[in-house]
This record gives C-alpha cells, sequence and structure tokens, in this order.
C-alpha cells in the first residue's frame, strides 16, 4: 500500500482486524483448493465406477454367450448351459481379469498375469506427488493366496484378505490401496510439516508407525510474545488422511483471544493438510 501518512499510527485493533481479515483470506483459499482436489479425486472415481459397471456388462454378456454355446453341442445336438466348454470358461476368465486390470490401472492399481496368478502394484500419492508403491504377488489355483508382498506389517492386510480376497478381489485391492494410500498421505503431511516448517515447531514432532497418532507443539506469536501451542491430532479412520480427533491447547498465562485462535486452528487442521495449515498461519502472521 502507500506510504503511511505523517502522524498517522494504527491502532492495535486496526492491526488484529487486518491480521484476522487476511486469515481468513488464507482460510478461504485453503477450502479452494481443497474443493479443488476433491472434485479431480472425485472425478477419477466416476472413471474407475464407469469402467467397473463396463466390465459388469461385458461379463454378463460373455456369461449369455457361454450359455447359448453350451445349448447347441456338435451337430447341433442340445448340451448343459450349465456346463460350457472349459476353453470358452478359460477364455472368458482371462478377459475378465484383463479388464479388471484396466478398471484399477485408473486408480493408480497396475497389474500383470503371470504363470501361477497375478501381480499387482499399487502406487500411493498425494496432492498429485508420487509417493511410494507396493507390489501383491497372487496364486490364483484352487484359493487365491497370497505368495509374497512389500506392504507394510503395521498394514491391517491379514484382516483385510480374511474379509474379502476369498468373495471380492476387487474389493480387496480398493480398500487395501484406500489404507496404503492414506497411510502414505498422513506421512507425506508429516514430513512436510518437519521439512518445511521446523522454526516454528518447538521439539520433536511425535509419530508412530502408522501416522495415525502425531503429537508436537508450535509457536504463535502475539504483541511481540510468543506463546506455545500443543496438538494432538488422531487419525481414527485408517483409510482417511485427515484426523478424527484435534486437540490444541496454549498455556494458561496466554492471552484470552490465543484461546480463538487455537478454536480456529483446530478447525483447519480437520479439513485442510497439515502443511497447508501451517502454511494459511504462515501467510497471515507475516502480513
Amino acid at each position: 500500500r502507500g506510504k503511511m501518512e505523517e502522524g498517522k499510527a494504527y491502532s492495535p485493533d486496526g492491526v488484529f482486524a487486518h491480521l484476522e481479515m487476511l486469515e481468513a483470506r488464507a482460510h478461504e483459499a485453503a477450502v479452494k483448493q481443497e474443493e479443488m482436489e476433491e472434485q479431480e479425486e472425485k472425478l477419477a472415481r466416476l472413471k474407475a465406477r464407469v469402467q467397473e459397471l463396463r466390465l459388469q456388462r461385458d461379463e454378463l454378456r460373455a456369461k449369455v454367450d457361454l450359455q447359448q454355446k453350451g445349448q447347441l453341442g456338435k451337430e447341433g445336438v442340445v448340451s448343459d448351459p450349465a456346463q460350457p466348454s472349459a476353453r470358452a470358461v478359460l477364455e472368458w476368465k482371462i478377459k475378465s481379469v484383463k479388464a479388471m486390470l484396466q478398471i484399477f490401472y485408473l486408480t493408480g492399481i497396475s497389474g500383470k498375469l503371470t504363470k501361477r496368478g497375478v501381480c499387482f502394484c499399487i502406487s500411493t500419492a498425494y496432492e498429485g506427488t508420487y509417493l511410494d508403491s507396493y507390489h501383491l504377488d497372487l496364486l490364483t489355483k484352487a484359493e487365491v493366496q497370497i505368495h509374497r508382498h512389500s506392504v507394510p506389517v503395521f498394514i491391517p492386510l491379514e484382516q483385510i484378505a480374511k474379509k474379502y480376497l476369498q468373495t471380492d478381489i476387487r474389493r480387496f485391492l480398493s480398500v487395501l490401496s484406500d489404507h496404503l494410500n492414506a497411510y502414505a498421505g498422513r506421512r507425506y503431511q508429516a514430513d512436510q510439516l518437519q521439512d518445511r516448517f521446523s522454526d516454528r515447531i518447538e521439539g520433536t514432532l511425535q509419530r508412530n508407525s502408522l501416522c495415525n497418532l502425531l503429537v508436537f507443539n508450535y509457536n504463535v506469536s502475539r504483541k511481540s510474545k510468543t506463546f506455545p501451542f500443543n496438538v494432538r491430532l488422531l487419525y481414527g479412520d485408517l483409510c482417511c488422511s485427515l484426523p478424527t480427533e484435534v486437540t490444541v491447547s496454549c498455556t494458561p498465562d496466554a492471552p484470552a483471544s490465543l484461546a480463538e485462535t487455537a478454536a480456529a486452528h483446530s478447525d483447519l487442521f480437520r479439513r485442510v493438510a497439515l502443511h497447508k495449515a501451517f502454511r494459511s498461519f504462515s501467510s497471515a502472521e507475516g502480513s
């Protein structure tokens, strides 16, 4: 803005009001960014759903074709519709698996047929940034089995497999992918916080292996004084990268106005990625 008029000074209330306005603008920008990301994720899910419906349509057509072929045997003799040829069944299974692999390619899951089954690769990403890939080698003989994998031990792979692997492999891979992507997103946010805002973090950020519990302290400045805020973030939904429980507290001797700031920060932590929330705080305080 223009130079301050000679002899004119801003009152503390005016400065705080200006800071609140800037903080509100930063919050609004963060919310808009989050909405855009949600729209992109929704579009990807819709594309995957379209592919899934197409696969179901093709499966139904294949079943009808198999029944029709089964009804007409050699020399026009009617055979048992429930007993199509082994070759026709095998071709149908291969076609279904290939279609399934195409569906999952849109959601970060790729795969290839092996001599003993299928090998899947689940790629994780957050905010458009590629993070890690995990491999899963399945045996598909008499019963689907996990031969080997690179999934971290703290991901509930065994429970997910017990629930879905034998009955719905697509659901199994989808749920496993949700767990891995959520974990990768939580870890990415914690890493970004430590790397980009280490000057604001007091002490060490504490986190467990699954990164579903984060505890840390950060400083907030008011009237040339610095006050520590204590934060506890609990991610109760392991398929989500945003916390379900947030606790932000300040010291008893802090000004009453900081209680409102703590509440505002708590609300932002629930809705915005951790490092984005801190970027919003820093922009508001630095203006």
